[in-house]
């Protein structure tokens, strides 16, 4: 059958017109799999308690680790554990060893199940010695993140094994985490067991990224009051956390070089992001999304303007421990969730 020339030229129009609308549509707007919630939400891991990774292992001590620091330790009573690390990653790990009775003191970042361990750094992130030798520990497990220095060296001067473990949290610090503070503590097997869990976990999660999701850039936030207030860049962990998530970090886009800078106007506008990452008690310490719209430049952000922020609880979300599946998919949920129920 023969196609008059008019006819021919109205079918190829109609066609470039569906093309060219389906293309400018907003993203989401005809597909409900690429709409995400808007407003606040938080990012809920199920149970925020480590999980053993069997019963309670028998460790084989003595047991001689090299630490982040360099220095050869031998270990040999695991019965006092004293963990001291502002991520609260090394109390998650003793206790997924199966070794949370164990712990008689830890930093400030912890578990619910371990909140009624004896903190060792009151009133903040400083270590105090004199708590510390208090609890008659038989090895401190610690490492750069907090302090001061002298501290932990004074514990060590006194015959107590102080094992440090590397401070970096990403992801692919993970796995070597935890197998140093299981060659620590002399229970390898548990370690190679809860390193194969904790890395399927994470694979998990990662495949739970929706394949069609939006490129969503996000802004880590680590604020505390009105003393504290800084966006996150490069090697802050979030920017970890987001890239495995398939999200892009907002502090990275606009040319951080720290990472974390003080939060102004500029480098929030600058930033511009469509969703804000925070910790749920640094949101709780500026009043909540109001008090945080009123910051400087976020009321004028995308994010700001729709209040499109996500909080996840302090002690799980850059921990990079044995949970660190659980944290990522808990994220992935709220950055692509349909709706804000």
């Amino acid at each position: 059958m023969s196609v008059s020339p008019r006819t021919a030229l109205t079918v190829l129009f109609l066609a470039l017109t569906t093309v060219f609308v389906g293309a400018c549509s907003a993203p989401g707007s005809e597909d409900p799999s690429l709409a995400v919630a808007t407003g606040h939400r938080t990012a809920v891991v199920d149970d925020r308690n480590p999980r053993p990774i069997g019963t309670t292992p028998s460790p084989r001590l003595p047991a001689t680790v090299r630490g982040a620091d360099g220095v050869d330790v031998t270990v040999t009573d695991v019965s006092r554990i004293v963990v001291a690390d502002r991520s609260g990653t090394l109390a998650q790990t003793v206790y997924s060893l199966g070794l949370g009775n164990n712990i008689v003191g830890r930093s400030t970042a912890i578990y619910p199940a371990g909140e009624h361990i004896p903190n060792v750094t009151p009133g903040g992130h400083g270590l105090n010695a004199e708590a510390i030798l208090a609890l008659n520990p038989t090895v401190v497990l610690t490492d750069t993140s907090v302090g001061p220095l002298a501290v932990q060296e004074q514990i060590r001067a006194t015959g107590v094994p102080v094992v440090f473990v590397d401070p970096e949290r990403t992801l692919d610090t993970v796995a070597p985490g935890i197998e140093t503070v299981a060659a620590a503590l002399g229970v390898p097997a548990a370690g190679a067991a809860l390193v194969r869990r904790t890395l399927d976990e994470i694979t998990a999660a990662r495949e739970s990224v929706p394949a069609d999701h939006p490129e969503l850039t996000v802004a880590f936030l680590y604020l505390r009051g009105s003393a504290i207030k800084m966006l996150g860049g490069p090697g802050s962990g979030a920017d970890a956390l987001l890239a495995a998530a398939g999200a892009r970090d907002a502090g990275i886009l606009a040319g951080l070089e720290s990472q974390f800078v003080p939060i102004t106007s500029e480098a929030m506008i600058a930033s511009a992001p469509d969703v804000i990452l925070i910790m749920t008690h640094s949101l709780e310490s500026v009043g909540g999304p109001d008090g945080l719209a009123a910051l400087p430049g976020v009321a004028q952000t995308p994010a700001g303007k729709t209040e499109n922020i996500v909080d996840m609880d302090d002690s799980m979300l850059l921990s990079f421990g044995p949970d660190t599946g659980k944290v990522l998919a808990a994220l992935v949920d709220a950055l692509y969730r349909t709706d804000t129920a």
